[in-house]
Order: structure tokens, then C-alpha cells, then sequence
């Protein structure tokens, strides 16, 4: 008997081998992704933005077919696709396109009013301050804002009420464990779901009785997915019972890749050796993205880098005025290949401990030292460990030496997240809502592993370039890790 997985994009293969040599194929589309209501709500977005602009050019000049309407079309449909442009990137980064904000109609208007509240400072800046986009009149830009607006909102009520009525596909779930109750929880207590679980299978306590009287259950709950945990030997002894069941139509998914899909990282559970052989590249087959990712860090570091100078000044009056003490502190972090790196910041505590736990007695964070933490202004210096080749603007965040020597004992496959070099902001910083602060917190280190193990094995420019513009919102709402 051998068992195998394939996966292209978001469809997955299952294939079990019978001992007398025929193939079975199981095959599900992750139909529960958000990924299509995602790109829905995109298109729609952008329908509604130009259908706003020809309703207010018809208000303004009649008829849709008259030279002067056309003429003011074509002058008016340039310097719009690109504030369009920005206003759906603004979008983006509010979270209006996120699976877990997609059908939360309670924070719908929140959100879509500070985005929107955004895009009107944008298109003012366009079309009052960059002689090029000098359009008159502009009226024009306040009733397209305000017809935009108004069906910006009822088209996300719209989706928000057809997902809310959409009928719900009916699953199992068959395994055992922490994480399998956690999806089950998360996915039946959240109605932006399209599926519901009608019961569990738990493998550990399963007799031959309770096979017989679980599949019989499938017909009475017009079960329709079955999730499995295809890397329980408990799970694969079941396989031929379930094989009867390919003609009724049900689809079968694994549970890894839904647990990975619903939380956005890598069930811990799953990570064996051979895991990182199957899913951590080489190098060699990475050199284009890491050729882009090198390029991109130099051009950017540089650039935030020169800007950020400004700064410089007024933070050394404050650091000086506040306590007197050092401008700069330079500490040691583990870096690419467990290699020791000199990381630069502005100082914002009253001493330099260096993550040293005898030395921390007293050491607290300065005045200035706070509001530098907050609004992110102690990590600039950093631009340069960046441009250096030290750091990266995206990856796992660094850690002390002292810490690391810990992580290395107590959390599995710890060093696996230096095989790339860490990062201004990453992955784990984003969704990891209680990551460890100073002192060594093993478990909650293996919770934010296991986010920094989602982005090696996803890792693209894309995926960099989404981490990057979700840094933005976190750093203008001053919220974050």
C-alpha cells in the first residue's frame, strides 16, 4: 500500500494505491477559499469606480454619446485609472480584500470609511497639488467620491448578505487533536464559511463498530467533503472504506491544507523531516526570486534610507534633551546560517543590556524611547543592516543569541527559519497576535515558527510585496508586534 499528495495551486490530489494495482483519485476544490470572492469583490470594486465616474460625467456634461461627454471622458480617464488604481491599493491595505474581513458586516462600515476617508486625501493631492492632473472643473472629483461611495457600500452589503445566504456545504472531519478542533471551531462559529461540520471522527478511540455506523451517518447528514488527516496512520487504514464513497460524490480534502488555508500557517504537527525536504527550496532553484529580493531591498533601503536622514536630527535633540544618554545602540542577533549580525537602532532603553538577564535589572523604556517604539522610528538605522546585506526588508525578525540558545533546546526545528535572512517585518509579525517580548516564552515561539514556517514555504515577490504593504497599515495605525 502507498499513499501520495499532490498539489496544484488550490485544487488538491489524493492517491491511494491498492495492493491488486488500480489507482484511486480523490480531488477537491478548495471551494471554502476566499481567494474567487476575493477577486469578485476586486472586479466589483473597480466596475463601481468607473461606472461612478460616467454617472457623474453624464450629470455634468448629458448625454453619454455627445461630443462634449466624450471629450471630457477621454480627458477625465487617465489621471482617474490611476487614483483608481491607488484607491483599490488603499483597499488592499485597509483589509478589504482579506478572507477574515471579507464577512464581518460589523467592521464593513469602519473599515470601508477609513479607506475611503484615505482615498479623499489621495485624489485631493492628485488633482490640487500635481500640475498634470489639474482637472477642472473639480466638482467633478467630490460627486464621483460620493457616488463611488455610496456604491462602494452597498455593493460590500450586497456580498456581505449573498455569502450570509449562501447554503452551506456539509462536512466531517476525521482525525485527532488540538488542531483538529481548532478548525472545527473556527470554521463552525464564523459563518464566513461555506461549509459546516456535522461531526467529528476522532481515530484514536474509532473501533471497526463505530467505521460502519460513522459512514452510514454520511448519507443522514448529506455529508458532501470529508476532511482527513492523511499523515495519521490511523486515517490511512480507513482509506478502503472510504473508496466506496468516490461514486456518491464526495470530495475529500486534507486536513493540513485546510488548517494552513483557514490560519495562515503551518500546522506544527505536520513539520517532520521530511516536510522541509518537500517544501523549503534550495537555493539554487530560488535565484530569481532571490536576485529580485536582493535588488528590491538595495533600491528601497536606499531610498527610505536617504529620506529617513531627516529624522536623524530631531531624534538625537530628543534622545539628548530626554536623558542624555547614547544616540545609537548596536546589539547582536542571529542572522542568515546562524551567523552573528550587528543590528543598529535609535536607543530607547535607559541602558544597553544586551539581552543579557543580568544586566536588565532597572533597564526600563525612556519617554522618548517610547514614542520611538511606537511609531516604529527606532528601527530607520536598520534601512542601512538592509542595504548592507545583513538584514532583508522582509523575513523572519531577528533574535538574541541568548534567546536563540534557548529556542534551539526547547522548540523542534527552531533553526530552520535562518536558512533566510531575517527582516525589517515578516509573516509572524503580522498574524501573530502574542508574540514573546523580552523573556524566553518557548510556546509562543513555537506558535510564531510556525507563521515564519507559512512564508518559507510560500515565499515570493508577491508575497513580500503583500507583507510589505500590510506593514504600511500596521505602521499607520500604530498597531502590530
Amino acid at each position: 500500500m502507498s499513499f501520495s499528495v499532490s498539489r496544484y495551486q488550490t485544487n488538491y490530489t489524493f492517491q491511494y494505491k491498492f495492493p491488486q494495482g488500480n489507482d484511486l483519485k480523490f480531488h477537491y476544490g478548495m471551494n471554502f477559499s476566499h481567494r474567487a470572492e476575493a477577486l469578485l469583490l476586486f472586479l466589483g470594486d473597480l466596475v463601481i469606480l468607473y461606472t461612478s465616474l460616467l454617472f457623474t460625467l453624464f450629470i455634468r456634461y448629458g448625454s453619454l454619446g455627445s461630443e462634449e461627454f466624450t471629450r471630457m471622458f477621454t480627458l477625465h480617464f487617465i489621471p482617474f485609472s490611476l487614483v483608481f488604481l491607488l484607491w483599490t491599493l488603499v483597499f488592499f491595505i485597509a483589509g478589504l480584500y482579506e478572507k477574515h474581513t471579507l464577512f464581518l458586516q460589523k467592521q464593513l462600515p469602519q473599515l470601508l470609511s477609513r479607506a475611503l476617508t484615505l482615498n479623499v486625501v489621495i485624489a485631493v493631492l492628485f488633482f490640487y497639488f500635481i500640475p498634470a492632473f489639474k482637472i477642472t472643473p473639480r466638482i467633478n472629483l467630490f460627486i464621483c467620491l460620493f457616488v463611488s461611495s455610496v456604491l462602494l457600500f452597498f455593493w460590500r452589503r450586497y456580498r456581505l448578505h449573498s455569502a450570509a445566504s449562501t447554503e452551506k456545504q456539509n462536512a466531517v472531519i476525521i482525525g485527532n487533536g488540538e488542531e483538529m478542533e481548532r478548525i472545527v471551531r473556527e470554521i463552525n462559529q464564523n459563518p464566513r464559511y461555506r461549509i459546516r461540520f456535522a461531526f467529528t471522527v476522532d481515530t484514536l478511540s474509532l473501533s471497526k463498530a463505530d467505521i460502519s455506523s460513522s459512514i452510514s451517518r454520511l448519507s443522514a447528514e448529506h455529508i458532501t467533503l470529508i476532511v482527513l488527516d492523511l499523515h495519521s496512520r490511523e486515517v490511512q487504514t480507513l482509506l478502503p472504506h472510504l473508496y466506496g464513497l468516490l461514486s456518491s460524490g464526495i470530495q475529500f480534502v486534507d486536513m493540513h491544507d485546510m488548517y494552513e488555508e483557514v490560519f495562515d500557517r503551518i500546522p506544527l504537527s505536520l513539520v517532520r523531516y521530511h516536510w522541509f525536504l518537500e517544501h523549503i527550496s534550495s537555493v539554487s532553484s530560488r535565484f530569481t526570486y532571490d536576485f529580485l529580493k536582493r535588488f528590491m531591498d538595495i533600491v528601497i533601503s536606499l531610498a527610505l534610507g536617504l529620506l529617513s536622514l531627516v529624522a536623524y536630527p530631531f531624534v538625537y535633540i530628543a534622545i539628548k534633551l530626554d536623558d542624555g544618554g547614547a544616540f545609537f545602540v548596536s546589539q547582536e542577533r542571529v542572522g542568515l546560517n546562524n551567523n552573528i549580525i550587528r543590528t543598529i537602532k535609535f536607543r530607547t532603553m535607559s541602558r544597553d543590556d544586551k539581552g543579557r538577564p543580568e544586566l536588565k535589572a532597572g533597564n526600563k523604556v525612556t519617554r522618548v524611547g517610547a514614542f520611538l517604539r511606537r511609531t516604529r522610528i527606532d528601527e530607520l538605522p536598520q534601512l542601512w543592516n538592509v542595504l548592507h546585506g545583513e538584514m532583508s526588508l522582509i523575513g523572519p525578525r531577528p533574535e538574541l543569541p541568548s534567546l536563540v540558545e534557548v529556542y534551539e533546546r526547547e522548540v523542534p526545528h527552531y533553526n530552520i527559519r535562518h536558512l533566510i535572512k531575517p527582516g525589517l517585518s515578516g509573516w509572524a509579525q503580522l498574524y501573530h497576535k502574542t508574540p514573546p517580548k523580552v523573556d524566553a516564552n518557548p510556546d509562543e515561539t513555537a506558535t510564531k515558527l510556525s507563521y515564519d514556517l507559512y512564508y518559507l514555504k510560500h515565499r515570493s515577490i508577491w508575497l513580500d510585496i503583500k507583507i510589505a504593504l500590510k506593514t504600511v497599515k500596521v505602521l499607520l495605525s500604530r498597531s502590530g508586534v
